[in-house]
């Protein structure tokens, strides 16, 4: 469980742990390791560089000597950046790409081993519903979720044989320090423009990823499984008033 400390992340590992799992939380943020205080012996917290091999070897080996077994991979760390074309530069490019698609791809990788020994299990990878459309001035961000769409289907093909299934989720406006913040007090209530009339928040996140993870789901994989609200649906006409 990747960007495990705060957010989406958090809510996520609590919820698998509270299903009987046993949780690998990894993240750059100190505050992962408060995780195994709230947890106790169910996590083992890490620091974790997504963009690192040997930081992802590190993170398993320390919680496959606790546990015994990896069968789950929820890749959720991700950062954003909002910068226009224009402004945008090559190290901060490449910076959000590392994090966004080669970090999956690392964890993925550096987990096969462990994923063939249990003998199959579940990848969740956690995209945007900037993989499905494009925003403006997101242009880093946009295009490494776009690339992470087509990763996992490629991993869902080849692991597949495996019993390894991979799946996508894809939230919309989702009420996470990484949205909500300081320099935008008014997101709380933007982020609430969707269909359902509301945000989604990280509790309704975990429940997908859980299921995802189940065996309620043993038939599914190269799933993409969008959790926006109604966001990505199209267009609400509103009826005009009679007389107009």
């Amino acid at each position: 469980m990747t960007g495990a400390a705060r957010g989406q992340g958090r809510a996520i590992a609590c919820r698998l742990a509270d299903a009987g799992c046993r949780v690998i939380a990894g993240d750059v943020l100190a505050e992962v390791a408060t995780l195994e205080q709230e947890l106790g012996d169910r996590v083992v917290a890490t620091n974790l560089d997504v963009t690192d091999a040997a930081s992802w070897q590190h993170t398993l080996d320390a919680g496959v000597s606790r546990f015994g077994r990896l069968d789950i991979v929820v890749n959720n760390a991700g950062i954003l950046r909002r910068a226009a074309i224009d402004d945008e530069t090559e190290a901060d490019f490449v910076r959000l790409w590392r994090v966004n698609c080669l970090g999956p791809f690392l964890g993925v990788q550096a987990a096969l081993s462990h994923l063939r020994r249990a003998g199959g299990g579940a990848v969740v990878n956690t995209i945007s519903t900037a993989g499905l459309t494009a925003w403006s001035g997101h242009a880093a961000y946009t295009s490494a979720k776009w690339a992470l769409r087509g990763l996992t289907k490629v991993m869902a093909l080849e692991l597949a044989a495996d019993q390894i299934r991979v799946n996508a989720i894809f939230p919309g406006p989702v009420l996470t320090p990484m949205v909500v913040t300081d320099d935008d007090p008014g997101a709380a209530t933007w982020l609430a423009r969707t269909p359902l009339g509301r945000a989604g928040l990280p509790s309704d996140i975990a429940e997908l990823v859980l299921f995802l993870v189940s065996d309620q789901s043993s038939f599914i994989t190269g799933g993409e499984f969008v959790i926006d609200g109604g966001q990505t649906i199209g267009t609400l006409l509103r009826t005009r008033p009679s007389g107009e």
